[in-house]
């Protein structure tokens, strides 16, 4: 298949699971739980995705936000099926997060939970195969690199070639924090030229060499799709502001979906000042919020941070600050001052709820 080709039929793959275009917002969804033991709490995880569902169609899950390094392969697969059905209900669109970085791990998690969720009777056309996972709420799996200081980039390609040649959706997910390696941007001009099915690229590394090497013009990806995870300064990297990315998949998504489609909207209509000033308060809570958590003994600072912002999001300020804090993975409440500290943050920067989006 000429790439020109391969071009054209990732188009018609993204059509068969998004008609209305790809989302430019994604939301690495946090995981609320209801006891000590971390089961998660299925009616708080749904109130949550119907407060973000009118700005966020798109959740990658389970993913680094919602503790999922720290699931078993048994709670994570729990947690996906619980969500493709609040998703259906919602009408929302879930990513799965295939969190395997042993050679061949990740191609294995797919086949199975694809044989899984199709009875197994997986399509052998990537364009049918996408169409029979959209069916189920399955907009398809992100996968990092094998994890390795010392792989080769040889090494690298091979294994996300391997996963890209199944034909599933599939997004590949640049986290050097995990997998303590890069993807090189010649890697993935060479996978986006042979695997249409491949049609997402995030990168969360906070060096964007991927995207800035297409920008600068040293590769071409086609129509593959750029979405940043790093944090901080959100407006400059768009495509509407000049920037290298045609979305986001961030953290903090779970807590200001409505300001930053707001900052999307000022963008696209020339308004950069109104864009950039709602990117800094986002930006000036985040900053704070990722340095107290990370004092934290347990927990990872972006899912804490998320969870103590939420949780004023969710309750209002007076409520938020007297409710019992939430629970983490580890067993753990977040401690009140963490919260007081969300709302503190937020007042000072203009973006504290008037009201909490629970009763």
């Amino acid at each position: 298949m000429t790439e020109s080709a391969v071009t054209a039929e990732r188009a018609q793959i993204i059509r068969a699971v998004f008609p209305q275009g790809l989302p430019e917002l994604w939301c690495p969804l946090l995981t609320h739980y209801r006891d000590e033991n971390a089961t998660p709490d299925l009616t708080r995880i749904k109130a949550h995705l119907a407060h973000l569902s009118p700005f966020v169609k798109a959740f990658l899950a389970p993913g680094s936000t919602g503790d999922g390094w720290e699931m078993s392969a048994g709670l994570q697969r729990e947690l996906v099926h619980a969500l493709l059905e609040i998703a259906e209900e919602l009408e929302l669109w879930i990513m799965i997060g295939v969190l395997r970085t042993e050679p061949g791990a990740a191609r294995e998690a797919m086949l199975e939970m694809t044989s899984e969720l199709l009875g197994g009777r997986t399509p052998d056309d990537p364009r049918a195969c996408a169409r029979a996972l959209a069916e189920r709420r399955v907009c398809g799996f992100t996968v990092t690199p094998p994890r390795g200081a010392t792989l080769t980039e040889r090494q690298i390609h091979a294994e996300l070639a391997a996963v890209a040649e199944l034909g599933l959706p599939v997004a590949f997910y640049q986290l050097p924090q995990i997998t303590e390696n890069e993807v090189t941007p010649a890697s993935i001009a060479g996978l986006a030229a042979e695997h249409p099915n491949f049609y997402l690229f995030k990168d969360t590394s906070g060096g964007d060499r991927v995207a800035l090497a297409e920008q600068d013009g040293d590769q071409d990806y086609g129509n593959l799709f750029l979405v940043r995870g790093a944090e901080l300064e959100y407006a400059s990297w768009h495509r509407a502001a000049d920037g290298p990315y045609d979305g986001f998949l961030l953290s903090t998504m779970n807590c200001f979906a409505p300001m930053f489609a707001e900052m999307l909207a000022e963008l696209k209509a020339g308004r950069r000042a109104a864009a950039e000033s709602i990117s800094a308060r986002v930006s000036a809570v985040a900053e704070e919020l990722f340095g107290a958590a990370a004092q934290l003994p347990y927990g990872n600072p972006f899912s804490n941070a998320n969870r103590a912002i939420d949780h004023v999001f969710a309750y209002g300020t007076e409520r938020a600050t007297t409710l019992k804090p939430p629970l983490t993975i580890s067993g753990n409440r977040l401690p009140r001052e963490l919260i007081a500290h969300a709302a503190d943050a937020l007042g000072r920067n203009h973006l504290v709820p008037e009201n909490g989006y629970l009763p």
